[in-house]
């Protein structure tokens, strides 16, 4: 019977702790930055199904339009939120206590827990304006499969068009996070937080306000609300849930905020992802490996069962190694190893192949 396992000696045999950064651009299509100018059919698109579903929460921007281009895909969302309620309208039927029960306070809620310290109620904002905190955010949440394990701090730049004639806007405003300045950074729950400022290139604006925060570990950027609304004529609607429930009117911040950063036609970042590499030294002697348990390497006679099917096979059997499997402790299959083309094994060859296994 042909040799099936071999053991690795975890002196000779394997290597780890070989960690590789790969920094990649984090949108589809290999785009950096995600911009209308970039190829023909690439731009900020939304799809109007979503927006009828679950529009009142949040709207989701595709990189081409989902209605033409089966190849659409969702680079990021935006939602807007508000600690109390405000700037949106719940179930009609809601009263008393439950009035605020509405999209934007429960899109606050879910970011508050989901990136605050427990014991934190609402996001707080640096600045000398008197606006450290904010009772409503816009947030940016970059698609999970998009920047794997982090983006890049100071690896990013967004511009939002300024302007309440969104349909049109002409100008814009550049943001960019704190670390290229070299200032601290937070430690939370969350991961790690920094600044958002005014900026471009990498430079933020000296005595700048601090517009927003952003979780690299998260994919997630928080704005300051009323910030941008005083900074670039953003018309946030934060009126209260009741006025707007009686005027039956569904202001959905989000969307203003999506079409503003497609105004802005440009949001360039990059992924960052540590890749571990362990390498496994597979040697074969001139002695191992020489046979098959392929049945077709032996005889299909049933009075001859267990011969080789040929008699060059004796002594001088050739076979070909295509594809190395490893196995845990009890002898369960975790991976397999291909090799490009098949290796002659015989006695008279003997063979050194590395597997290098990333996780």
């Amino acid at each position: 019977m042909a040799q099936i396992f071999k053991t690795f000696d975890p002196l000779n045999d394997i290597i780890a702790g070989d960690v590789q950064t790969i920094s990649q651009p984090v949108w589809s299509e290999n785009m950096n930055p995600f911009s209308q100018s970039f190829a023909s059919g690439i731009g900020f698109f939304t799809s109007s199904t979503q927006v009828s579903q679950s529009g009142d929460y949040h709207v989701n921007v595709y990189h081409r339009d989902p209605a033409t281009s089966v190849n659409a895909a969702i680079q990021y969302s935006v939602a807007y939120g508000h600690r109390l309620g405000s700037g949106s309208y719940g179930d009609a039927n809601t009263t008393g206590q439950n009035v605020n029960d509405t999209p934007s306070r429960a899109i606050y809620s879910q970011y508050r827990n989901q990136l605050l310290p427990p014991t934190d109620s609402v996001f707080t904002f640096g600045g000398t304006d008197g606006g450290g905190d904010s009772d409503e955010i816009f947030v940016i949440n970059v698609q999970r499969a998009r920047f794997r394990q982090k983006i890049d701090p100071g690896n990013w730049e967004l511009r939002i068009g300024s302007g309440s004639g969104l349909g049109s806007a002409t100008a814009y405003s550049s943001f960019i996070d704190t670390s290229g300045a070299g200032e601290d950074f937070q430690i939370n729950e969350a991961g790690r937080v920094f600044a958002i400022k005014s900026g471009s290139g990498g430079v933020a604006q000296a005595g700048s306000l601090q517009y927003g925060l952003f979780y690299p570990d998260q994919g997630i950027f928080v704005f300051h609300a009323g910030r941008l609304r005083s900074a670039l004529d953003m018309p946030v609607n934060s009126g209260s849930a009741v006025t707007l429930g009686s005027a039956g009117t569904q202001p959905r911040n989000h969307v203003t905020m999506s079409m503003a950063i497609s105004n802005g036609s440009y949001f360039a970042a990059r992924s960052e992802e540590k890749i571990t590499s362990t390498h496994f030294f597979v040697r074969i002697t001139n002695r191992e490996f020489n046979f098959s348990n392929n049945p077709t390497f032996v005889s299909p006679v049933s009075g001859n069962l267990g011969a080789f099917r040929h008699s060059s096979m004796l002594r001088n059997p050739s076979v070909y190694i295509t594809t190395i499997g490893m196995y845990d402790s009890a002898n369960r299959l975790v991976a397999l190893a291909k090799l490009s083309r098949p290796l002659l094994k015989s006695f008279n060859r003997e063979a050194l192949i590395k597997v290098k296994l990333d996780y």
